[in-house]
């Protein structure tokens, strides 16, 4: 990283981060927590001076920065010079300016379980130039100010855990028989090879988050929409499928890995899309779970980091260069043919921006989106139709997840708005792996966040 005439790096930004959707650490922090004025301090990492730098131990400071973190988005140094930043859902952020990326996780204290979120200090994080090359470590200490007020979820964590630790375990046949008497929307039906579910399971494992609500939809983007078609389905453009199969991951199991399949099917697609499919590459999960320093393995990671960030600075193999294992594992790469990403970013531009107009945009004139929404033990039921949450049978969010958006159109017959989503649980789960999503009413939060990367193609 050179000089720029007056210390080591003059600008910086910040990002912010999610779960089964997300990065999930145990930090608790949101955009309140993140306006203000911070310091960065630079260190030395161990290792060379590249993606393969260690940032876990801090070394001697080398520089230090101040910024300004400003509502929505704008990060201001105290040399006058402007970026951008974005806060990762509740667990970290990241800042682009004058040529650098800077990303962090905020800080916790405290055992599992019983962690006290510290926002206004970083774990020690990466900095690097926007081509990937210069490489350093830095930590983050919030010295002043905040924000207004930026309200982000309509439950408290403490609320949310609560409610699921009360969840009753239910009779699946009768809670099935339930759900399809009360609404006609959608068709629910019991899993028999799903018999192994319980809710006391899924507590072990809980995902949830706070989210923000839609953006405000403007004129300008409103005018842009009126050009798409009524319907989209990137299973079938022109009569051509540029989506990957559906893959499986026992959704009861101790490896909570949607975010990743997520991820990966987003890449895929997008790489179909944008070489007309003539390259069509099954990449791999277990990469992510086992090799990503930016998420948890199986306890969870942000589409924002796998799909984007971990892609960018790393690229990713296919499938049979390291196959899904389910579980966490050492990292043990071959030297294989890797895929990068130009740009990823939330739709809309930062974590808070995103609505349904703009995740049409993206969808049509770029390709599948990842997305991310609350979890109500009556979806693991779905079989066919529009769902929507069954508020009076399934009033309590059980969990956060993830899935890949291929399209969107209207049922003739109810005149329903709905999504396409392809889901991760199997091409027996659903409609054929794929569930319709009601569209337009941000239903389960699913219209709050969006995430969407650019890959580089090989030829």
């Amino acid at each position: 990283m050179g000089s720029c005439g007056y210390s080591l790096l003059p600008v910086l930004f910040l990002l912010s981060g999610l779960r089964d959707a997300s990065s999930d650490t145990p930090a608790k922090c949101d955009f309140r927590d993140l306006a203000g004025t911070w310091v960065f301090q630079v260190f030395e990492g161990q290792g060379p001076k590249d993606n393969r730098i260690n940032c876990s131990e801090i070394g001697p400071t080398k520089d230090k920065m101040v910024v300004n973190l400003q509502y929505l988005d704008v990060a201001r140094d105290e040399f006058g010079n402007t970026g951008f930043f974005t806060i990762i859902n509740t667990q970290g952020f990241e800042v682009v300016i004058n040529g650098y990326k800077w990303f962090a996780f905020f800080k916790y204290n405290g055992k599992q379980g019983n962690e006290t979120s510290v926002c206004h200090e970083t774990f020690p994080g990466w900095v690097h130039d926007v081509l990937g090359r210069n490489w350093a470590c830095f930590t983050a200490n919030k010295v002043e100010g905040s924000g207004p007020s930026f309200q982000i979820s309509d439950l408290s964590y403490e609320e949310n855990e609560k409610r699921i630790s009360q969840l009753p375990y239910k009779d699946k046949h009768e809670f099935v028989k339930a759900i399809n008497s009360a609404q006609s929307s959608w068709t629910a039906t019991v899993y028999e090879n799903h018999e192994g579910f319980n809710i006391d399971k899924l507590i072990k494992n809980i995902h949830l988050f706070p989210r923000p609500k839609p953006a405000p939809l403007t004129p300008e983007t409103l005018e842009k929409t009126r050009t798409l078609p009524s319907s989209w389905d990137w299973r079938n453009v022109n009569g051509v499928n540029y989506v990957s199969p559906v893959r499986s991951h026992v959704f009861y199991a101790s490896c909570w890995s949607a975010y990743a399949f997520a991820s990966v099917a987003m890449l895929e697609a997008r790489i179909r899309v944008v070489t007309k499919s003539s390259e069509s590459p099954v990449l791999s999960i277990q990469q992510i779970l086992s090799c990503s320093e930016y998420s948890r393995g199986c306890d969870g990671g942000d589409p924002y980091l796998t799909a984007g960030k971990y892609a960018q600075d790393f690229g990713m193999v296919e499938e049979n260069c390291f196959p899904y294992l389910g579980h966490d594992s050492p990292c043990s790469l071959k030297n294989c043919t890797r895929y990068y990403v130009s740009d990823y970013y939330y739709v809309g531009g930062f974590y808070g921006a995103c609505n349904e107009a703009l995740m049409k945009l993206e969808l049509v004139q770029h390709g599948p989106i990842v997305v991310s929404f609350k979890l109500y033990d009556d979806f693991f039921h779905y079989h066919k139709g529009i769902y929507q949450n069954t508020d009076s049978l399934s009033p309590s969010v059980v969990s956060d997840h993830v899935g890949l958006l291929v399209g969107y159109g209207t049922d003739e017959k109810s005149g329903k708005d709905y999504w396409i989503i392809k889901n991760s649980w199997g091409s027996s789960w659903g409609e054929d792996g794929y569930l319709r999503f009601l569209r337009g009413s941000n239903e389960c939060g699913i219209e709050s966040m969006a995430v969407a990367a650019i890959p580089i193609p090989k030829l």
